[in-house]
């Protein structure tokens, strides 16, 4: 529990600074939590926030679990496979992304990410789920990160 908060509190903080808003896009208020009918549309897949979120937690993730020294060196091609919005049935927005890894091993690896909004603490907040082909063990994710896609 303390680690989804943590996480959400990064994520929301690295949201913030990257400036991942859509343009035009006016403030939140308090009470744009409670209309449903309200999404956050943007290209979060590609936020440097989020990005960073994914480098740095699959370096922790790969020394802690796999027993690798093992880091994404660099992440390209992001783009967005399908969104679900939140509506009065999904209080969850949830935005599926792919995108190509490569490790420092030199290999390029499929990453297959999922950003949740209104997701956090008392719905306020944002989680992160993050995959890459073949470095899942224990199928955490399905076989080839199934689960994310």
């Amino acid at each position: 529990m303390t680690a989804m908060l943590v996480r959400t509190v990064v994520f929301s903080l690295a949201t913030l600074a990257s400036g991942a808003m859509v343009s035009g896009a006016t403030a939140a208020k308090a009470s744009d939590h409670l209309n449903y009918g309200m999404a956050h549309v943007s290209d979060a897949c590609g936020s440097p926030g989020v990005l960073d979120f994914i480098t740095s937690g699959f370096g922790s993730r790969a020394a802690d679990y796999l027993k690798m020294d093992i880091a994404i060196a660099e992440i390209r091609d992001t783009r967005q496979k399908r969104i679900e919005l939140r509506d009065k049935t999904r209080p969850v927005q949830r935005e599926y992304c792919r995108a190509t890894a490569i490790t420092s091993d030199g290999e390029k690896r499929a990453l297959w990410y999922l950003i949740e909004r209104d997701f956090g603490f008392a719905g306020i907040g944002s989680n992160i789920e993050f995959c890459l082909s073949g470095l899942d063990p224990w199928y955490v994710y399905g076989a080839q990160c199934a689960s994310l896609r």
